[in-house]
């Protein structure tokens, strides 16, 4: 786990062949470094802070016994998505073809691991963070306008509270 630092994010651009082929080159790169490895569809993410709550809240239901997954990565994809079913959740994940990606890097060898997925795995090193899809995050987190209204508009405010549910809703 996370000491205090806060994760590491890796952003670009890949094109991928093979989805199973990249998520095992994702965790090979985990193993080597020590670090937790999980990359997102930068489509989905609004700001670092969504990713740095979901490894809070990841951290802290593991450390309660209280985890869906076995694996790290893949609660603090849970907890991103703010879903409990992994199936759903990995609609935050890459898929087959052109992705553009947010790839954190948390724990062991942050600055190992970042290397790692910046020559082995990306096209290009390029931001993506904020560049999200206002209409597909409101669409996945199933946010309708009147919740938009009362935040004015602060789509990131209402994601934060859709990972932050998770915790209750188990």
């Amino acid at each position: 786990m996370s000491a205090d630092a806060s994760p590491l994010f890796v952003e670009g651009t890949v094109e991928v062949d093979d989805v199973d082929a990249f998520v095992e080159e994702l965790a090979a790169i985990a193993a080597e470094t020590g670090a937790t490895v999980q990359a997102f569809d930068a489509r989905y993410v609004v700001s670092e802070r969504h990713l740095e709550r979901a490894v809070e809240l990841a951290d802290r239901a593991i450390e309660r016994g209280e985890n869906v997954a076995r694996d790290r990565a893949v609660e603090i994809l849970l907890y991103a998505a703010g879903r409990r079913q992994i199936t759903d959740a990995l609609e935050l994940g890459v898929d087959a073809g052109a992705n553009r990606v947010v790839v954190l890097v948390d724990g062991g060898d942050p600055t190992a691991a970042a290397e790692a997925v910046r020559d082995r795995l990306l096209d290009s090193v390029e931001p993506t963070l904020g560049d999200y899809d206002a209409e597909r995050v409101t669409a996945y987190y199933d946010v309708d306008e009147a919740e938009l209204a009362v935040v004015d508009g602060d789509l990131e405010a209402l994601v934060l509270e859709r990972v932050a549910l998770l915790v209750v809703e188990k």
